[in-house]
């Protein structure tokens, strides 16, 4: 019996390869990002939850130590120790806590004192209205043109897609004013005035978060700028000067890891094209989420000051998954972005924030 041979190569028939298009490329992307996010779900536990207890202790450490030493803070060494302690509590409640909890990353521990719900953060804005603003608009819409109104805030000019106007040559100097008291800034934005005269939000709705908003910043200024200090008796003016120093510069360390979060050079925007948003699916999401975010490159002790949003790019893929992880997926996120050929914008803390004031600059021009 004779067997016949195989095809020889030259006699196969050729095929023309297909170079795959951006939709095949996201559902790819989808696929692999599901996979490690599942892992997470999967290992998510015990060491998790002694993570973020052990954070609000230290926060919690921090903060009494920082009051107790401003309380006696006639003495510069108690008012330097005290400012410094309270400035670090604070951060950690801002970053690693209030808006990671707000995000909701720890509600599947079913513990009231750390759930989305009950959680109410050391910061001007309620609660409830941030996580409208930033949950639902910022992470659904992440710089979208006309739709992420973080891109810029409605007073910074970050994309040449945004209209220029003659207001913006200022926007270096508005955006260098807004970092010590970014919280207000934030606070004014939430209140989503700008939408109002268009109709997008009712004047009821405005004056309910003007109220909410009011009731929350006399709570605050009373804390900080009356309570504490009146309890610190002759001591009374530098324990202000130190509450308001430890506000301002969590301020604007705060500014500082968001801006260099969102508006490195190389960070992308996207024109609003409402069909293709609208169909978006789950792997078009993904990638621009990774596209429109960056990394900023570090250690431990700044990747916790941060809130892990020094993994910004995780953070917009998984938002929803224990802070904690991030440092541990990033490797595995930077591996499928470069098996995809997707850009993954990382760098140290200085190369970002010189790059995301060079954007400023940039679009503070018309033309650019």
């Amino acid at each position: 019996m004779s067997v016949s041979s195989a095809p020889s190569v030259s006699s196969a028939p050729s095929v023309t390869a297909v170079p795959p298009t951006e939709l095949d490329l996201a559902e790819r992307l989808g696929a692999e990002l599901d996979r490690i996010r599942a892992d997470v779900i999967a290992k998510r536990g015990a060491e998790d939850a002694r993570y973020i207890h052990t954070v609000i202790a230290v926060q919690r450490g921090l903060e009494t130590g920082g009051r107790a030493a401003l309380a006696v803070s006639l003495f510069p060494p108690a008012w330097l120790a005290g400012t410094a302690m309270l400035t670090v509590a604070k951060v950690l409640e801002n970053m690693e806590l209030g808006h990671n909890i707000l995000h909701g990353q720890w509600d599947w521990m079913g513990d009231p004192a750390v759930h989305s719900t009950t959680w109410e953060w050391d910061f001007l804005t309620p609660a409830e209205a941030w996580k409208h603003t930033h949950n639902h608009l910022h992470h659904t819409y992440t710089n979208v043109v006309g739709r992420d109104r973080d891109l810029g805030y409605t007073v910074l000019r970050m994309s040449p897609e945004q209209p220029w106007h003659p207001g913006h040559l200022l926007q270096p100097v508005a955006a260098a004013l807004l970092a010590p008291v970014f919280e207000w800034g934030i606070a004014l934005y939430d209140l989503e005035a700008d939408a109002v005269p268009s109709g997008r939000k009712s004047v009821r709705s405005f004056l309910g978060d003007l109220a909410g908003l009011i009731r929350k910043g006399v709570r605050q200024a009373a804390k900080d700028y009356v309570l504490f200090p009146l309890l610190a008796g002759p001591s009374a003016l530098p324990c202000l000067l130190g509450n308001v120093t430890a506000n301002s510069l969590r301020n604007i360390w705060a500014h500082t890891v968001i801006f260099c979060g969102h508006f490195p050079a190389d960070v992308q925007t996207f024109e609003y094209e409402e069909e293709q948003l609208e169909g978006e699916t789950r792997g078009e999401w993904y990638l621009r989420q990774i596209q429109g975010s960056a990394n900023i490159e570090g250690g431990f002790l700044l990747h916790v000051l941060t809130g892990n949003l020094s993994h910004q790019i995780e953070h917009h893929v998984f938002p929803d998954l224990p802070s904690n992880r991030y440092a541990e997926i990033a490797p595995r996120v930077r591996e499928v972005c470069a098996r995809h050929g997707i850009g993954y914008v990382t760098g140290p803390l200085w190369r970002q924030y010189g790059s995301m004031w060079s954007r400023i600059l940039r679009h503070a021009v018309p033309g650019s």
